[in-house]
């Protein structure tokens, strides 16, 4: 299983997105210009020129018509996805952490950072309204004394959000309530969560957390169900869409690595949905996997790490092939 190296960016990458179809990758790096390549062949079609800092998250909606990007220059952008000019600015006071299309594509999250003088805020824009429009939904997580969000995914349609935190916390927000506290809270995890994914119909999701664990939860309610237990933090997790399968990947930081251990762990990993249990590794990053996503049609995956590098990996026979039995 040799995989398509994709080099384009000149710094780390922090996030690759598939469209629906499948036939387009984004990618996002810390060197401020969000890429898209032909996923079949790996050929780069064009990049984003835009943002003045690193770009910490993307997302494209379900007709690959509007690309999403939040930056450390302070700012969220909805771009035409097959023209790379900026539709909309959004203009905040702190870097954008992370953000998503809602499921009919009218609505854009995107959640901040806090530091000592500004407060970490989940925010919902109508697309169809104009840029100076109020926000639909503006929540202050720091003002309800919560910690910094630092992964989100959209729940139910476009009713609720979820969001993972700093301290381990997970918690689903829902905006037909009054309040703006959230629905549900769990702590999960005891270290920062890094990401969070949907499986492909939008009934679970799974997440990733520096406490070397993963965890798969129900989407209405963020009931744990499954956990994947690793050695490693765990920088991000996929779900596959066609088989019982998660995809880990993460990674000692490379420094510790050096300093204290002989193998850094820098390999994607393939666990079991239903029995937690591991069954394949691919090592072939030269440093932490900051993020992984299968393919729509699950016949392949990508990963993105640290070095610079994000490679599609098209599975081999042997993989569907394969099935874990007990007596």
């Amino acid at each position: 299983m040799k995989p398509i190296l994709l080099q384009g960016h000149e710094r780390s990458i922090t996030q690759i997105k598939y469209n629906r179809e499948g036939d387009l990758l984004f990618s996002s790096a810390k060197d401020k210009k969000p890429n898209v390549w032909f996923s079949i062949n790996g050929e780069r079609l064009g990049t984003y020129n835009g943002h003045n800092g690193a770009v910490w998250c993307i997302d494209i909606d379900w007709e690959t018509i509007n690309f999403m990007s939040g930056s450390a220059d302070n700012t969220c952008k909805i771009w035409d996805a097959r023209t790379g000019q900026v539709k909309t600015n959004y203009e905040t006071k702190n870097p954008v952490r992370s953000c998503g299309f809602s499921y009919s594509g009218n609505l854009a999250m995107y959640t901040t950072d806090s530091t000592l003088k500004e407060n970490c805020y989940i925010i919902v824009r109508d697309l169809r309204l104009s840029e100076q429009d109020s926000p639909v939904h503006l929540i202050d997580v720091t003002g309800m004394k919560f910690p910094k969000i630092t992964s989100s995914i959209w729940g139910s349609l476009e009713d609720t959000v979820i969001t993972g935190h700093e301290t381990g916390e997970i918690m689903l927000w829902d905006f037909r309530k009054t309040s703006s506290e959230p629905n549900y809270k769990i702590r999960p995890h005891t270290k920062q969560v890094m990401d969070l994914q949907k499986d492909k119909d939008s009934t679970c999701f799974i997440s990733a957390s520096k406490d070397f664990n993963s965890k798969l939860f129900d989407l209405e309610n963020i009931k744990e169900l499954k956990c994947f237990k690793t050695e490693k933090p765990v920088n991000s997790a996929a779900i596959s869409p066609i088989r019982d399968h998660v995809l880990l990947g993460g990674g000692q930081e490379a420094v510790d690595a050096a300093l204290y251990s002989k193998s850094g762990k820098f390999e994607a990993r393939f666990f079991h949905l239903i029995f937690e249990q591991e069954f394949a590794k691919v090592r072939d990053h030269f440093g932490p996997i900051n993020y992984v996503a299968f393919h729509p049609d699950g016949k392949s995956y990508s990963s993105a790490g640290e070095d610079g590098f994000v490679r599609v990996h098209y599975l081999d026979q042997s993989y569907f092939d394969f099935d874990i039995k007990y007596n």
